[in-house]
């Protein structure tokens, strides 16, 4: 078997050498799925797995457009259109210098196996742009999301490729690029997801991601007979998903301790309250500054600059910056220190090391792809309601997002529990992603 992941491992790698991103990605599922696929030959027959590590439409192109000191400036935009054997590609848009083809394919990958097990009809994309909206003002950001969508606007439709918001596309970028697509097709339809709610948005996506993990993170520990009632929390990120998967952890009964941004993060051993967590919101959200500024307003608390959090003493983890940002060392230390439960809410924010060991442990570990779903789900939802004119109520959505969260948990179970109990949440993702995906390419031919 080992054999068998190797070589197909060493063809994907020939084709894509200088994608490292997504050949981790790749090695992630192949590890779990290829013995999966052995014991049911239709899939390998078919080549399956190969055909859907290859994207079915890769763009790159030109963005032009002019800052506010006359400029013309050069950015690259792309769109992997990944996977579209269950729905419309469907994944996030995400501005920001390190985006090239290795990180969208990665993201692209992980965004289909993620789609699938949100039981919505969905396929996988990503895009994005190495464009940096940080310290640009708000007519540059216009002018650049304008260009941007000139292009893109050729290869999406609500029934083709709806995109939604990501690391650097927030609400007004969302709004701009809604705008220029209204504009150049002259119709209002839900191509985007991520909208404002009085034109399209739903209820509750702002929320989802973060809601989502925590709602996971509650199911693993069901499972186990235990709540997040006093748990020690500590989680990385002070964005979108950080910011609710705070909120809704703090409402269930938890202690967070710890948020970060890129300079470093903040230590609060009395806990992140609800008053906290709005001063957080605040700064980010509006003043767009700095994580440091807490030990300002809540002397108590300490600020580690150029150190992530996870030395901190705690019962569970949540992951909510970006991709690999914690390492085997890491894990080590967490485990060491009494952690028992790690739930990813960024995308792959674990290395292959990191998951390793917790693995080794047998502590509960969740995947990106099952346990931060519940904002592209609440995308779909988004989807639907414009199909059908309607919007739903919060409570309404939050119920639908439990369902679906506690539906993932269930796949995950199914596929992934061991003859000892114990459930292997990354293989039974997979798996479970896997067959959905495959059995419609396997209906739809070879196309």
């Amino acid at each position: 078997m080992k054999k068998e992941i190797d070589d197909f491992l060493a063809e994907v790698k020939a084709r894509n050498s200088h994608e490292p991103e997504f050949l981790q990605a790749v090695q992630e599922v192949a590890e779990s799925i290829i013995p999966y696929i052995s014991e049911h030959k239709i899939y390998k027959e078919k080549n399956i797995l190969l055909r859907m590590v290859e994207p079915e439409r890769l763009i790159s192109f030109r963005v032009s457009w002019v800052n506010d000191a006359g400029e013309i400036m050069v950015n690259r935009g792309y769109r992997v259109q990944m996977n579209s054997a269950i729905g419309p590609y469907k994944g996030g848009l995400r501005f920001h210098p390190s985006v090239n083809a290795s990180i969208l394919k990665f993201l692209a990958f992980e965004q289909v196996f993620k789609n699938a097990l949100t039981t919505l009809p969905l396929g996988g994309g990503k895009g994005g742009a190495d464009f940096n909206p940080k310290g640009k003002s708000d007519g540059e950001i216009m002018r650049f999301c304008q260009a941007f969508m000139s292009e893109l606007y050729r290869h999406i439709g609500p029934n083709t490729d709806v995109p939604a918001g990501d690391i650097g596309v927030g609400g007004r970028e969302i709004g701009y690029l809604f705008g220029a697509y209204k504009k150049i097709r002259n119709e209002f339809t839900g191509v985007l997801t991520g909208k404002g709610a009085t034109w399209g948005g739903s209820l509750m996506r702002p929320e989802s991601t973060g809601y989502g993990v925590v709602y996971f993170a509650q199911n693993m520990l069901k499972l186990k007979d235990k709540d997040l009632q006093e748990k020690r929390v500590v989680m990385s990120g002070s964005g979108n998903v950080a910011q609710f998967a705070a909120e809704k952890a703090i409402e269930l009964g938890a202690k967070v301790l710890t948020m970060s941004d890129s300079g470093g993060y903040i230590l609060d051993e009395e806990g992140i309250d609800t008053e906290k967590l709005n001063f957080i919101m605040t700064l980010k959200n509006v003043k767009r500054g700095r994580i440091s500024a807490y030990v300002g307003q809540y002397p108590k608390a300490k600020y580690f600059e150029g150190e992530r959090p996870w030395s901190v003493p705690c019962d569970i983890a949540l992951p909510c910056a970006t991709q690999n940002e914690l390492n085997g060392d890491e894990a080590k230390q967490l485990v060491d220190q009494g952690c028992t439960c790690v739930v990813e809410g960024a995308n792959m924010p674990s290395t292959p090391e990191a998951i390793h060991v917790f693995q080794h442990a047998q502590i509960l570990f969740a995947p990106g792809k099952a346990s931060n779903a519940g904002g592209v789900a609440t995308s779909g939802l988004e989807m639907s309601q414009n199909s059908l004119r309607l919007s739903w109520t919060k409570e309404e959505v939050d119920a639908r997002l439990k369902e679906i969260m506690a539906a993932i948990h269930q796949s995950c179970v199914s596929y992934g529990e061991g003859e000892n109990g114990a459930i292997d949440y990354i293989k039974g993702a997979n798996i479970a992603a896997f067959v959905k995906i495959a059995d419609a390419m396997l209906a739809q031919g070879v196309v």
